[in-house]
């Protein structure tokens, strides 16, 4: 038992490494460029993305908890691999729709899943609560390292053939299925591995009331997540036209995503001593300021300068995955932390829905710039709004601990 849930732990880092692996991300826009698309219907397809894993959000994190996280990760991976599938034949707006949909499902059956395995996993070996933080660093890494890897060769292939890098993308998806079938459903609150009785079966009530009625820190985290991740999508998705506006090959297109993945996963790899050396309330100030040295910065520079923000922006991105994320899953019990966790992520993608599709027009309309100017002050709010006051909650419970 404890080798085969020694094994969970690799096999996570694996289904993340190849779930993360995609040739085809540092040059989505050109490649739907290709296929007759704006920028607009760019941001109007991930909106219907993000309304897809939206709707399935909740529901799989409740299937994950009830029925075991290891058939949700298989259902979600089987999914993925047939998503890139599909692409291959996708030449058109309601093509590359479809392929959105079909990821949308598999995304939203593996968030979640993963991370609630991983914990599970990690507390039946009676791992203590302050080894998650090194674990999740490591696996947030380990997406970085293989969005980085991916990004290197998919500008390359990029070069040479759109068809040939989806060709293999699609055959790279099929990997996670494979690792998913080799996951042993750990124990978790008294419950042994397979479907989980109907007496031990999550309440909805008792989640909102986990959520609402206890740990101040837990709310303030659970919006402040989703709101930083609103913010990094968005500019993510703006980054690429931003490099086209500057003339950019799509092979270099490859290398800053590599570049910037590698800034992520060294932000995973310093989150953990930042906040161990330097306070939660240090750590926090630096994720709320870096977005708006990042957004700023890139919105009023120009040329290799505002690419340099960029970047500020990315290693923040790294930083909050890990530290905030940490926060949120110390807060919750294993028996709804899946559950937990698809509701935070389903606030990420109501909010992507909401100003995607507003982001895209504007940079369609007017420019880029005006575009992240209208991010820089979301993220200039949200630090008002939402990290501050919980600054001020950890300040309150650090001075009752002493």
């Amino acid at each position: 038992m404890e080798n085969r849930l020694r094994r969970n732990i690799k096999l996570v880092y694996g289904l993340a490494f190849f779930h993360a692996f995609m040739l085809i991300v540092p040059v989505l826009v050109p490649f739907f460029q290709s296929k007759g698309l704006d920028l607009a219907e760019i941001f109007y397809l991930q909106a219907v993305y993000a309304a897809v894993i939206l709707l399935l959000e909740a529901p799989s994190g409740y299937f994950a908890d009830v029925m075991g996280r290891r058939l949700a990760l298989i259902v979600g991976a089987a999914a993925h691999g047939a998503g890139y599938f599909w692409l291959n034949f996708a030449t058109d707006f309601w093509g590359l729709m479809m392929f959105e949909i079909i990821l949308g499902i598999a995304m939203s059956m593996m968030s979640g899943a993963d991370l609630a395995l991983l914990y599970d996993s990690e507390q039946a070996l009676a791992n203590s609560e302050q080894e998650h933080t090194p674990s999740l660093a490591n696996l947030g890494f380990t997406k970085s390292v293989a969005e980085g890897t991916g990004a290197l060769l998919g500008g390359v292939l990029a070069m040479w053939s759109f068809d040939l890098m989806i060709l293999i993308q699609s055959l790279t998806a099929w990997m996670c299925l494979w690792l998913a079938l080799l996951v042993m459903e750990p124990p978790r609150d008294g419950i042994t591995t397979g479907m989980v009785e109907t007496r031990n079966a999550v309440s909805i009530r008792e989640i909102w009331q986990h959520l609402t009625n206890g740990d101040p820190i837990l709310r303030r985290v659970f919006i402040a997540l989703p709101l930083y991740s609103v913010v990094s999508i968005n500019v993510t998705w703006l980054i690429q036209p931003y490099w086209d506006s500057m003339g950019l090959s799509l092979a270099l297109f490859g290398v800053l995503w590599f570049a910037q993945s590698l800034t992520v996963a060294l932000a995973n790899r310093c989150s953990y001593a930042l906040e161990k050396k330097t306070g939660a309330v240090f750590a926090l100030f630096v994720i709320g300021v870096l977005p708006l040295l990042g957004i700023f910065g890139m919105a009023f520079s120009s040329h290799w300068v505002g690419i340099g923000f960029g970047f500020v922006l990315f290693f923040s991105r790294g930083l909050y995955q890990v530290i905030l994320v940490n926060a949120l899953n110390r807060r919750i019990p294993g028996k709804f932390r899946a559950t937990l966790n698809s509701l935070n992520s389903l606030l990420f993608r109501f909010g992507f829905i909401v100003t995607g599709p507003a982001l895209g027009y504007v940079a369609d309309r007017y420019n880029i710039q005006t575009a992240l100017l209208l991010i820089g002050v979301l993220s200039a709010l949200s630090f008002v709004l939402i990290t501050l006051p919980l600054i001020k909650a950890v300040r309150i419970l650090q001075a009752a601990t002493v």
